[in-house]
């Protein structure tokens, strides 16, 4: 088995040296095959591994990896809902065993594979513990992340399937509101499962908050505004919310409800840096991992990501913790030139989930069609 990491330099040891987790945001079973995923872990500080509905759909509308697999699923006449999570769960496993020096070089906390419950259901509380008991059972990796979005029926979700001993990647957060509330559901979480007799320090947490987004929806309010100094706050939203989500989490986990479970062996939900690939070319394509480096955070990075940070990223330390006054000072800036904030998070939660449910659409038709050429 190929080692974890090299000791060698540049801004990705740098990052990693600064407490910053990296994560890679892709998954495909070609990587898979060729040992691509191996060499990220060598060459790049590459821990863990988040994938979502569309780097599925992706995955399956190219190559012909999953043809074998496909064709044997059509044989046996399953349903399309029952092919998706056997062709998913088993690339999530497969990366999950490649991970595994990662997880146990990081007692648990890395070397982790996230996998997502059907979008469909981020409304539905029921439902979405039940997927995800379904989907860790059949991933059957304990290095394996479920993901529940932060959606208010996600919430006692997240409870209810930590306390049931699942680690949760919980997704799609946006405001510092809803991550309060992530942090209340996941110490609810624990405490139930220590009463359950469930032993803490096999489940693991992350909170997904997203970020380029942030910036993609209040840059166009912003543009509409129009006013020079409405344009001057360009780009200034995303980093503030997430600087301040750290200060909120230094809050929720420095707090003696959190002590008492940390002596029972628990370790802290962690904040997760999602969306952080730039997608407004006017900014450096490194701006969501430079400015974000804080002590015990995870970033997951899009490859184009991650190869731009390796290759001229500037790693300045930690460039969160020592600015929460100049991060609120930049939202209240935001506020009084006429941005909703509030507004803002609701629509981009609402989008979010709907981008994921048209991305799982299509990727149960790419796989009905496969479905249906394997049966021919």
């Amino acid at each position: 088995m190929m080692a974890v990491t090299e000791n060698k330099g540049g801004p990705l040891a740098e990052l990693s040296a600064a407490g910053v987790a990296i994560w890679l945001d892709d998954l495909d079973r070609g990587r898979l095959r060729t040992g691509g995923l191996e060499a990220l872990m060598h060459d790049k500080h590459v821990v863990g591994v988040t994938t979502n509905p569309t780097i599925f759909a992706k995955a399956l509308e190219h190559g012909d990896e999953y043809d074998e697999q496909t064709r044997d699923l059509a044989s046996r006449k399953v349903s399309i809902d029952e092919a998706v999570r056997s062709i998913t769960t088993y690339d999530v496993r497969w990366a999950a065993d490649v991970l595994r020096p990662a997880y146990d070089a990081s007692n648990g906390a890395d070397g982790r594979v996230s996998i997502e419950v059907d979008p469909r259901l981020a409304r539905d509380t029921k439902n979405t513990v039940a997927e995800a008991k379904a989907l860790w059972w059949l991933v059957d990796r304990e290095n394996a992340f479920i993901k529940i979005p932060a959606t208010l029926e996600g919430l006692p979700a997240i409870t209810e399937a930590l306390a049931a001993g699942i680690s949760i990647n919980v997704t799609l957060i946006f405001s510092l509101e809803r991550y309060d509330a992530v942090a209340e559901a996941f110490l609810t979480g624990m405490e139930k499962a220590k009463e359950n007799g469930h032993d803490l320090s096999k489940i693991e947490s992350v909170a997904s908050f997203f970020v380029s987004r942030v910036d993609t929806e209040v840059d166009k309010r912003l543009d509409k505004i129009g006013s020079d100094e409405a344009k001057a706050l360009r780009g200034s939203a995303a980093i503030a919310n997430a600087r301040l989500a750290y200060q909120h989490y230094e809050k929720a986990f420095g707090s003696d409800r959190w002590k008492a479970l940390a002596a029972a062996g628990a370790h802290p939900q962690r904040p997760l840096w999602a969306s952080t690939g730039v997608k407004d070319p006017a900014f450096p394509d490194t701006r969501y991992v430079v400015e974000l480096v804080a002590p015990g955070v995870v970033n997951t990075m899009p490859e184009a990501t991650l190869d731009a940070t390796a290759d001229h990223g500037e790693i300045k330390g930690d460039t969160v913790t020592g600015g929460y006054e100049d991060a609120q000072a930049a939202l209240d800036k935001l506020t009084a030139v006429g941005i909703d904030l509030d507004d803002v998070v609701k629509v981009l939660e609402d989008e979010g989930v709907d981008k994921f449910e048209v991305s799982w659409k299509q990727l149960l038709e790419t796989v009905e069609k496969q479905l249906a050429g394997g049966a021919a």
